[in-house]
């Protein structure tokens, strides 16, 4: 049977399943038993499509998504006792991971679209610093001063910076999002703009023998905050992508899902900007030693890496118990199907 084929089969059941499990989440005063007894059973024909689906199409994107249905269900059934806190704790210490990781390589294209905005910024400076008021701006570019980078910053309200800075970075990572109903072409314009910024002013710096002050001025916020504007941005390519390339599903039904799905991402990059607005407003302006900066801004890369490999570990764990719970359900099944009378015969 070909995927397509077999999709359509199935959707109804699936489509079934996740209007269930809208009303489980959003209306719970409306349940009533029978909905109940229904989303169990289309919980155990999930759970097979599931399977099947690993076994015969072990590389489409099915799989993935039968798998995220199959475990919200399965939340759905057995954790009612879940309050709003768990649900967030679950969200952000394990699913908001497996979403990174399902779209690792828009992520990467993100970077690379950054990185060759940089790149191309660093170029056009180095080889005539008059460049710098094309790319950013005549009235920016007369308002930089390598040399004087700093002054003033014990002058700042820091509380009111750090939350204007947030809201812009929020509004740019939103930006990069949306931009993707563009078939992407925005996003990657958002990108490679704000690549090609960060390479014009690096290079300033270079040519005045002060990179070193430049990023430390850059990192201690910069990798924290890069990398939430790598989320949404490739988030919003994903988008931009599916809209071009809807699969084996019809085009509304994709961009549902891939709109959904991005938002998911995007939501998850909130608490990292709130965390980079903070560094840039009480750490980066601070007088600490520039040394000291690059020690915070390596213990901030390190912190990140270590939420991804905490929340890899989390998912691996959970898909170990959804197995052997699954795996318990299938044995149970097995024994109920047996004819009356017939028993095991001992060894």
């Amino acid at each position: 049977m070909t995927i397509q084929r077999y999709i359509r089969e199935h959707k109804p059941v699936w489509n079934e399943l996740e209007q269930l499990l809208t009303l489980f989440e959003k209306n719970k005063n409306r349940l009533e038993a029978e909905h109940i007894d229904r989303l169990t059973y289309l919980y155990k024909l999930a759970s097979s499509h599931l399977a099947y689906s690993q076994t015969y199409y072990a590389n489409d994107e099915i799989v993935v998504y039968l798998n995220q249905l199959v475990s919200r269900t399965h939340h759905v059934l057995h954790a009612e006792q879940w309050k709003t806190s768990h649900r967030l704790g679950d969200f952000f210490g394990r699913r908001f991971i497996q979403f990174l990781v399902d779209r690792r390589y828009m992520i990467l294209l993100a970077f690379a679209l950054f990185m060759l905005g940089g790149i191309s910024g660093f170029i056009a400076v180095y080889i005539d610093p008059l460049n710098l008021a094309a790319v950013t701006s005549p009235e920016l570019a007369s308002q930089i001063d390598p040399y004087r980078v700093g002054e003033g910053h014990d002058q700042l309200q820091n509380a009111v910076f750090s939350t204007n800075i947030m809201t812009n970075n929020i509004r740019v990572a939103i930006l990069a999002f949306v931009s993707g109903i563009t078939l992407g072409l925005m996003t990657v314009y958002v990108l490679f703009y704000n690549g090609l910024i960060i390479g014009a002013l690096a290079a300033v710096f270079w040519q005045a023998g002060t990179s070193y002050v430049f990023w430390a001025y850059i990192l201690p916020h910069g990798i924290i905050e890069l990398a939430a504007i790598f989320i949404a941005g490739g988030a919003g390519l994903y988008l931009g992508y599916r809209m071009i390339n809807p699969g084996a599903y019809t085009w509304k039904y994709r961009l549902l899902r891939t709109v959904r799905e991005s938002a998911m991402l995007l939501i998850g990059t909130i608490p990292l900007f709130v965390i980079a607005a903070i560094i840039e407003g009480y750490v980066t302006p601070s007088t600490l030693p520039l040394a000291a900066k690059y020690t915070f801004a390596l213990v901030t890369l390190l912190a990140l890496v270590l939420y991804i490999a905490y929340g890899r570990m989390n998912q691996r764990r959970h898909d170990l118990n959804q197995a052997k719970q699954d795996q318990g359900r299938s044995r149970k099944s097995l024994l109920a199907a047996r004819k009356p009378g017939m028993t095991r015969t001992s060894t």
